[in-house]
C-alpha cells in the first residue's frame, strides 16, 4: 500500500518536530520545511498527500503559500496551523484556500482526526457523470472549478465554492448549520461564531442579489437550502 505523505510546514523547530515524529509514529511519511520558500520547492519537488501550514512564516506567509498551492493543486487538503485566532484570520485563511483551520495550542488526537477526515474524503470523492452539477440556471464544472449563472461567469473563493457544492449536492433539501460545519468545514458547529452566516450572505451576493429567482433560502430555527423552483 503506498504511503500517505504529509507536507508540514512550521517556523517553530520544537512544534514541526514534534508534530512529525507524532504523525510517524501514526504511520504517515512526514517533510518538515521551516521556513515558506523552503516549504513551496518541497511542495513542488514531491507528490504529497496533505499540507499542514503555519501563516507567520519567513519567506513566503502561509496565506500565500496556501493560494500557490491551491492553484497548483485543487484537492489536497490544507490544514493550517496557528496562533492567530480572530474570526477574520479564519476566514482569510479559508478564502487563500485552506480545508481546516486550527488555533494553537491544539489536541494533537483532534489534528489527527480531521487529517484522517480530510483524507478520506479527498481519497472517496465522487463527481456524478459529467462532473457539471445544476440548479435552475446555476451550473458548477468540477473539473474547470467554473460557476456560472446563466452565461454569466461566477467568480468564487476556494471556501465559497465548497459551500456551494455542497448545497447543490443537496439541493431541494434543508441543511443545518451543524450539517455545513461538518461537510464543508469539518468542525463541530460552535453556536458562538457566524461564520457559515457569513460565507452564505458572501454566496447571495454572488449567486442570487444581481439575479430575480433567488436560490439560496433560509428556513428560520432550521438552516438553508438551494431551492431550484421559486415555490
Amino acid at each position: 500500500m503506498e504511503e500517505t505523505k504529509i507536507l508540514i510546514i512550521e517556523d517553530e523547530q520544537k512544534i514541526a518536530d514534534t508534530l512529525k515524529v507524532g504523525l510517524a509514529e501514526n504511520g504517515y511519511h512526514v517533510e518538515v520545511a521551516y521556513d515558506g520558500k523552503i516549504g513551496e520547492r518541497l511542495f513542488f519537488a514531491h507528490d504529497f498527500n496533505l499540507v499542514l501550514l503555519d501563516i507567520n512564516l519567513p519567506g513566503v506567509n502561509g496565506y500565500e503559500l496556501a493560494k500557490i498551492i491551491r492553484a497548483h493543486n485543487t484537492l489536497i487538503p490544507i490544514i493550517m496551523l496557528t496562533s492567530l485566532s480572530s474570526l477574520n484570520d479564519k476566514m482569510e485563511g479559508y478564502d487563500a484556500g485552506t480545508d481546516d483551520y486550527m488555533v494553537k495550542p491544539f489536541e494533537f488526537r483532534e489534528l489527527l482526526v480531521k487529517i484522517r477526515v480530510l483524507l478520506k474524503r479527498t481519497m472517496n470523492q465522487q463527481v456524478p457523470v459529467g462532473n457539471i452539477l445544476r440548479a435552475a440556471d446555476l451550473s458548477m464544472n468540477l473539473d474547470s472549478k467554473e460557476v456560472r449563472r446563466g452565461s454569466d461567469v461566477i467568480s468564487l473563493t476556494a471556501k465559497e465554492f465548497q459551500l456551494l457544492e455542497y448545497l447543490l449536492r443537496n439541493k431541494n433539501k434543508v441543511v443545518s448549520r451543524a450539517a455545513i460545519a461538518v461537510n464543508v468545514w469539518d468542525i463541530d458547529f460552535d453556536t458562538n461564531t457566524n461564520i457559515i452566516d457569513v460565507y452564505i450572505s458572501y454566496l447571495r451576493n454572488k449567486i442570487d442579489k444581481p439575479y430575480d429567482h433567488k436560490l439560496i433560502q433560509t428556513h428560520v430555527g432550521m438552516g438553508y437550502i438551494l431551492k431550484e423552483t421559486e415555490r
